[in-house]
């Protein structure tokens, strides 16, 4: 099976390197509605020539439009689609449910590729996106090879091989967003996950002070002749914030691998000098079922290069150490202990004097004021950054065929597989003094210098004694260029765009108040006060409630099948194929942010919608205008007026919790207390405080009151519940 090497590429710089050194197709964003905002992205001007190259050298391209799209953005989202679809880009990566079912009807040959943020952790919702037409589906980090492996649907699988690795499962993360106002589901993470953090159970501090919630760098290289032997068609590099260096580095390290069946003799050389470029540790992450502790890295979230030696001594004015590798002048080290570090601007050897390069003992300046002995890391390797800004040259590979018969016109052809361009020049003459024979005429043509391409084969037919002019030869290889050039930059596809119809969906909005839980406590004090709907989320308390028509179970989230959890009334986080038998209420996990994602979930038998709690009390109201001009009704929506929103959901026991344990919490440096659970699966993180509606009159007018219940007792459920209703 072929594999394609899919790249980042932040910048113009990134991308021109990523396409130097193999890759089969990239990914980017324009300055709006990428993933990672915070990139350099690319504006339109830049788009078009990002497309023109890539398609020049047979590079796919793909653009991010995975950020969750507010109502009053819908119009700038399309004309941003039009534009990239009209300009022959392959593809579109989107997480917005509403945004995908809405562009795969307007735009029905345009490529959509189910972004990560869309959280493919299902079978049931592989199966949903490609019944939607969605050619690929890119799955969540999450997921094991066996378990993609299992998931039988016809549709292109892509995975992540290499990068950073976001803790919670994406699109599920509201950690940024609950705390600082930077959304990810918007392409604005501040990383929260790579602060500080304490743990503790009940007032016991059980670990303090440590990196609780970061992850490693995801490396498969050790593995990969099971990547290459799977299903997988896609292997994504994550990087869109890393150096041009670094993607030009990383993106020949993987063709290497796919190129030789993951055979690269010098791998641990390579992935020395990778260490360099960046390295938070490695882990083969859950693709090939690392452990909780394999997947961790408490001690450090940022880049600590490559360990080459010890300093065994310090000065105010000096650093000795003893070295394992080489260190030159004008590298970058760092002091592992201490965080520390420099650019080694001088270098010395054991009498004093300047040197370029060491291997053994050798002195730096005491610039950053160490004090005491320490680990020392090389953190950039200046050698190897000038030799990768310096870009390999990526050729094509054409065929060349020449006709030079007397008396009819010199005619060449060049080939590259798929594309065919032809010119005929003078008519051949009979030599009279000097005789062209086909070895200069193949010498030539086959001079194509600092073009694309390169010919792996040149056939001449050629008469004996003729006279072609050197200089007509040169002029119709320039034009061949030109011409092939040209053809292979083309949009591969026509423009097709439809109307598409909106049909008001056949719903009505009832207003209510709505109460999650927790214990059976809270569940007995909701039925006595006759909340119309209760959602459990625990199996065996659901189990003891079943029969009563106002109690919903809870889907848990990310599971590998949803089917098995289904039940009569359910409360749902996955996008699947819900069947209409059943009530099948949709919760905030479904990122509900605009109409047109309230409006494919309705057709599809959700029905109310939970709106997200990333959007703000205007945005709700403007969402409801907006339906209510769309659609002359009013929507059926749920919003969160109390409780606490789930920050996180992540696989495994990442803290080393006991199971249902509602004691633990985590602190960060502003002292705000995180509950965080174990539930035998996967760990959840708790926002520090609760949401409160402040709007409370004006918006139960129009949509169902949610009130989530985490830690609150009897009189306290009834206090909520009279003050919200």
């Amino acid at each position: 099976m072929k594999h394609e090497l899919l790249c980042p590429a932040g910048d113009m710089a990134s991308l021109e390197e990523a396409v130097a050194n193999g890759a089969d197709a990239v990914y980017l964003a324009c300055k709006s509605f990428g993933a990672r905002k915070f990139a350099e992205n690319f504006t339109n001007k830049e788009i078009i020539k990002a497309i023109n190259l890539c398609h020049l050298y047979g590079v796919k391209i793909y653009v991010t439009m995975n950020t969750l799209v507010k109502d009053n953005e819908v119009g700038m989202f399309l004309g941003q689609v039009e534009f990239l679809y009209k300009n022959g880009v392959d593809a579109l990566l989107i997480q917005d449910f509403g945004m995908i079912c809405l562009v795969r009807e307007k735009y029905p040959d345009l490529d959509i590729h189910a972004s990560t943020q869309a959280n493919t952790s299902a079978k049931e919702t592989a199966e949903l996106f490609y019944k939607l037409g969605v050619k690929r589906i890119v799955f969540s980090r999450e997921l094991s090879l066996a378990e993609i492996e299992s998931i039988k649907v016809p549709i292109e699988k892509e995975v992540f091989i290499h990068g950073a690795l976001c803790i919670s499962y994406s699109g599920c993360c509201l950690l940024s967003s609950m705390i600082g106002g930077r959304s990810g589901n918007r392409g604005e993470c501040a990383g929260s996950c790579r602060m500080l953090y304490s743990l503790k159970r009940g007032e016991r501090m059980i670990v303090e002070n440590k990196y609780l919630l970061s992850t490693k760098e995801l490396n498969t290289a050790s593995r990969f002749k099971e990547l290459l032997d799977s299903g997988i068609y896609s292997f994504k590099i994550e990087g869109r914030m890393k150096s041009p260096e670094y993607v030009g580095f990383i993106t020949r390290y993987y063709r290497n691998l796919i190129d030789n069946y993951g055979n690269v003799f010098d791998l641990e050389e390579k992935t020395n000098e990778l260490k360099t470029l960046y390295n938070r540790e490695f882990t083969v992450g859950r693709l090939f079922n690392a452990s909780d502790e394999e997947i961790m890295n408490i001690e450090s979230p940022n880049h600590i290069g490559l360990e080459i030696g010890k300093v065994i001594s310090v000065t105010p004015q000096k650093i000795k150490i003893k070295l394992d590798r080489v260190l030159n002048q004008q590298d970058g080290i760092r002091f592992l202990k201490s965080g520390k570090g420099f650019i080694v601007n001088y270098l010395y050897d054991e009498q004093g004097k300047y040197i370029n390069s060491a291997d053994d003992i050798c002195y730096v300046d005491n610039k950053i004021d160490l004090k005491e002995n320490d680990i020392v890391c090389k953190t950039l390797d200046y050698k190897l950054m000038n030799e990768l800004r310096v870009l390999p040259k990526r050729k094509v590979p054409i065929r060349i065929e020449a006709v030079t018969r007397i008396g009819q016109p010199f005619t060449v052809t060049m080939n590259d597989g798929v594309n065919s361009v032809k010119v005929s020049g003078s008519p051949v003459e009979v030599a009279i003094n000097a005789v062209v024979d086909q070895f200069k005429i193949r010498e030539q043509l086959e001079k194509l210098g600092n073009t694309p391409f390169e010919s792996k084969a040149t056939v001449v037919e050629c008469d004996d004694n003729i006279f072609i002019n050197i200089k007509e030869i040169n002029e119709i290889r320039r034009i061949l260029v030109e011409k092939l050039v040209e053809v292979r930059i083309k949009v591969a596809k026509p423009f097709n765009s439809l109307e598409v119809s909106l049909q008001p969906p056949n719903i009505k909005s009832e207003p209510t108040i709505t109460c999650s839980v927790g214990t059976l406590e809270q569940l007995e004090a909701c039925n006595r006060l006759n909340v119309e709907r209760i959602y459990v989320e625990k199996q065996k308390l659901y189990n003891d409630f079943r029969s009563f028509d106002n109690i919903y179970f809870h889907i848990p989230r990310n599971r590998l099948i949803i089917n098995e959890f289904v039940e009569r009334k359910n409360l749902i986080s996955e996008y699947f194929e819900v069947n209409d038998t059943f009530d099948n209420v949709g919760d905030y996990g479904l990122n509900v942010s605009n109409i047109y994602t309230a409006y494919y979930l309705y057709k599809m038998g959700v029905n109310p919608v939970t709106l997200s709690v990333e959007l703000t009390e205007d945005e709700i109201i403007n969402f409801i205008n907006t339906y209510v001009k769309v659609f002359k009704s009013y929507p059926n929506i749920e919003i969160i007026g109390y409780g606490p929103v789930e920050n996180m959901i992540i696989k495994g026991n990442i803290l080393n919790i006991k199971e249902n344990d509602m004691t633990y919490t985590l602190i960060d440096g502003s002292k705000r207390s995180f509950p965080v659970y174990f539930d035998g699966v996967n760990t959840h993180v708790i926002n520090f405080e609760k949401k409160e509606l402040k709007n409370l009159e004006v918006l139960k007018k129009y949509a169902s009151i949610r009130l989530i219940f985490f830690d609150e007792d009897e009189k306290t459920v009834k206090n909520v519940i009279a003050k919200f209703r």
